[in-house]
């Protein structure tokens, strides 16, 4: 595994020979609209409806780690939950025997599990497409746990769930946290029961004291507070969450049982995330500076266009993700034609698949003044 250290002398290594030769950097354009986003790092509402957006623009190759308080927050603590109690995971279902695990049992299991991208399956905000960051996680291996469960005949899926009682009625979600996987799917993806993030206890918000982490899926299967782990069989019906996010986790209509739910894996997808202005041979000069994450393998190049009369033209991903798990840098070093609004949209390489780009769904939009 590379530590942290080794990949962040690889990326400044990177970075700096692809430095625009002899340029001054003179500043950064803004993206459209950007004047309207929400406060940034900033914990807005209350229960299901609290939001907190992580600002994406700041990412460079020193800085891919999003700190705890700047970490996107989808659902704040339940105000119902009370911490002083120990806390235990109910385990039932088909299991030879019901039992419980403390935070006293995981401890023992919990190992680091390096930085991974987390991403809500609603980060449709073009504006800023804040609901996602990435950290370095630590917890408990589930394919560690699996014995301690002691599954019964017939056990083929495991659903996780969390506490989730809030005071406030939601306007924007509905209560229930809980998603069904298959046992292959939760350890081939390496999914694991996190104690601690970025060398800390888990945050209140973030789903002290344990929460479950799949790498890779979107963060709607990422159960904070987690309270019962049931082992089910293949007739275990779709959760309320499960059916919540059907369209956001690209289901074929919103399937009735578990089992007929596609795992909520995130394909390849890159986004823009700060455009700096260069004076190059007193000319002026754009890099755009983009960030690429998920899909099965590490990207090695991308696609862009500018307008829609435009061909996409290929480039190199210039600070390739270590691992698919996490995100890495891209730049791409841009001359408008003319003054105007553009719109910037990327696309894989051929093959590759990537839902969510095909649907244009991280296009973003600049107007650019002057050339």
């Amino acid at each position: 595994m590379v530590t942290r250290r080794e990949f962040l002398e690889l990326c400044a290594a990177v970075f700096a020979q692809n430095a625009l030769d002899g340029g001054r950097h003179v500043g950064v354009v803004p993206f459209a609209d950007a004047e309207q986003n929400p406060p940034f790092h900033t914990l807005m509402d209350e229960g299901l409806d609290a939001r907190l957006y992580t600002d994406l623009s700041g990412l460079r190759s020193d800085s891919l780690v999003t700190p705890n308080d700047k970490f996107f927050v989808r659902t704040a603590f339940p105000d119902q939950l009370d911490a002083s109690r120990p806390w235990s995971i109910d385990v039932s279902g088909l299991v030879r025997k019901p039992s419980a695990l403390s935070l006293a049992d995981l401890e023992p299991l919990v190992e680091r599990q390096g930085p991974f991208v987390t991403e809500c399956a609603g980060n449709s905000d073009p504006r800023n497409y804040g609901l996602m960051s990435a950290a370095e996680w630590a917890g408990a291996p589930f394919a560690k746990l699996l014995d301690r469960l002691q599954p019964a005949p017939g056990a083929t899926r495991v659903r996780i769930s969390g506490f989730d009682g809030h005071s406030a009625v939601p306007r924007s979600s509905l209560p229930g946290a809980s998603w069904v996987f298959t046992v292959d799917q939760l350890t081939s993806a390496g999914a694991f029961l996190a104690t601690q993030m970025n060398g800390e206890l888990l945050p209140r918000n973030h789903g002290w004291p344990v929460r479950l982490l799949v790498p890779g899926w979107y963060g709607c299967t990422c159960i904070k507070w987690v309270n019962e782990i049931a082992l089910v069989n293949d007739d275990e019906p779709a959760t309320r969450q499960m059916r919540e996010f059907a369209a956001r986790t690209h289901q074929d209509g919103t399937p009735r049982l578990a089992r007929e739910f596609v795992p909520a894996a995130m394909d390849l997808a890159a986004l823009p995330v700060r455009i700096e202005k260069w004076l190059v041979s007193d000319r002026l000069r754009y890099r755009v500076i983009g960030i690429v994450w998920g899909g099965a393998r590490v990207p090695q190049r991308l696609r862009i266009r500018f307008r829609s009369s435009e061909p996409f033209n290929g480039f190199n991903v210039s600070q390739a993700p270590p691992s698919p798990r996490t995100w890495g840098l891209w730049s791409y070093d841009w001359q408008p034609a003319a003054p105007g609004l553009y719109q910037i949209v990327l696309k894989p390489e051929e093959g590759i698949a990537s839902r969510r780009l095909d649907l244009y769904f991280y296009t973003r939009s600049v107007r650019i003044d002057e050339v």
